[in-house]
């Protein structure tokens, strides 16, 4: 069994691509392990184990030509793409069934018996000094419900955590067990991992811990999961990515060459239900959904705001960049109006995206009062396009919407990134009260006046069919699938 601290203990030479190397090695950091178990919850199972990459680094794309398919995943290598062994992977969470996780108690008895979908994007670092000091893969491997594409990897030398941060707990007693990791055979088989490299023994040592002190399950998650493992976005730095010092001069003109390609997908997260008690609109019944509109490329969408003196508003300005990513040509488009509501205190764009709710014959019933947005790359919905940025600054709204005393704001939307905005607002979501059971769509179109310029405005529009249902505050909706993709 190989140990982080034997890898470095090793120096260069543990990992320098002897013959006969395995590209992929499963090692722990320590041999003895303690985690802790939190009552009316259990145990978030981090044993401490890590892949390491050998003296190349392993990647893999997964895709799936539209929603109709499945997803396919390959391993991308020198000259040539190696298709994963069927079944591996099934969504994109990423690599399926990867581990193996068994463990025993002080008897001898098995306790648990579970195979581990392991992400090779997960938190990590060099376990060498002479790796690359930087990894150019994503950070997680998190998806939405309509990715296309994603992109996993690890580079040479470097370490990823195997920790299923989204894998239920595990009801352990305190006590004494022993734990077995291995790598399931159809990964050994195809990446040629040697027995020696795949698999590692460990002492459990559980612990009685403290109440997590908050009623829901999701707030135990929280208190005893590892930091490190949270995916939390205030953890991260608040890069703001910086317009231009002052309003672009020159003749205005949009240039041949690369554009973005905005995209709208199906709604999902769909609900419905009455109002807020003790309001007005406890009365009436609301649709609630998530939408999301993604750049898929070639070019990223770049906005500046430049604020019209003594108003809450700015003209905004859309940017143009060739194959080199030098920029080439502007042009106005629009404005950018500061919203003072709670839950909101930013800079918004206007006319990004609409959403109705259509009759069976797709005539308009109801319409979105949203229609102002701040850019940001909240979801990663296909890193296999085009000048796919895979390290998007400006993943939350606290990142580039600016504040009440801006002079001027940068949106962006990343190539390969779409944002999500979720309409659960009276307003913003649709009020169903008056309509009648049946049939209806949720459509969601981007760039509805087609002030933004773009490689195509042809995949603007995505429509979710919807069927309502029940009695007035006691409504129903049913939800079908879309292709292959069942969720509501």
């Amino acid at each position: 069994m190989v140990t982080l601290a034997a890898l470095a203990a090793g120096g260069t030479t543990a990992m320098a691509g002897a013959a006969g190397e395995s590209p992929l090695k499963l090692v722990a950091g320590s041999t003895e392990v303690t985690v802790e178990r939190v009552p009316e919850y259990g145990v978030d199972l981090d044993l401490g184990t890590h892949l390491v990459a050998g003296s190349k680094p392993v990647e893999v794309r997964a895709s799936r030509a539209s929603y109709a398919d499945q997803v396919i995943a390959r391993q991308v290598v020198t000259g040539a793409d190696r298709p994963l062994p069927p079944g591996a992977v099934t969504d994109f969470s990423g690599l399926g069934k990867f581990l193996h996780v068994t463990i025993t108690d002080a008897a001898g008895k098995k306790v648990l018996d579970r195979d581990q979908t392991v992400c090779l994007n997960g938190e990590g670092s060099r376990t060498r000094p002479d790796a690359p000091d930087t990894s150019p893969y994503p950070d997680d491997c998190t998806a939405n419900p309509f990715t296309l594409g994603a992109v996993w990897g690890l580079q040479a030398g470097w370490s990823a955590n195997t920790t299923a941060v989204d894998a239920e707990p595990v009801d352990l007693a305190a006590g004494k067990y022993k734990a077995r990791v291995t790598i399931s055979k159809a990964y050994r088989d195809f990446f040629k991992i040697g027995a020696y490299d795949s698999a590692v023994s460990l002492n459990l040592t559980v612990k009685d811990g403290e109440g997590c002190g908050a009623a829901s399950t999701e707030g135990c998650r929280t208190a005893a999961r590892p930091k490190s493992l949270m995916g939390d976005d205030t953890d991260r730095p608040a890069v703001q990515p910086r317009p231009n010092p002052a309003r672009p001069t020159g003749t205005a003109g949009v240039p041949k060459g690369p554009k973005p390609d905005l995209r709208a997908l199906p709604a999902w997260e769909i609900s419905v239900g009455p109002g807020e008690k003790g309001t007005p609109a406890a009365n009436r019944d609301f649709l609630q959904f998530s939408a999301n509109v993604w750049n898929a490329g070639p070019s990223p969408l770049v906005l500046d705001g430049f604020r019209q003196q003594g108003k809450d508003l700015m003209d905004a300005f859309q940017y143009f960049y060739d194959d080199h990513g030098r920029q080439v040509g502007y042009q106005k488009t629009g404005t950018m109006e500061w919203d003072a509501r709670d839950g909101h205190n930013h800079w918004h764009f206007t006319d990004f995206a609409r959403y109705s709710l259509l009759k069976a014959d797709q005539s308009e019933a109801v319409r979105s009062q949203k229609e102002a947005f701040c850019l940001a790359a909240t979801d990663s919905i296909d890193y296999t396009v085009e000048n796919a940025n895979w390290h998007p600054s400006n993943t939350d709204l606290h990142t580039a919407c600016g504040d009440h005393s801006s002079l001027s704001v940068r949106e962006v939307l990343d190539v390969g990134s779409g944002d999500t905005y979720v309409q659960s607002l009276p307003g913003q979501s649709f009020d169903v009260t008056g309509l009648p059971n049946g049939t209806y769509y949720i459509q969601v179109v981007a760039n509805p006046d087609k002030r933004l310029y773009e490689t195509s405005t042809a995949n603007n529009v995505a429509l979710r069919k919807v069927v309502l249902g029940g009695t007035p505050h006691h409504r129903t909706v049913d939800v079908p699938p879309v292709g292959v993709v069942d969720r509501p």
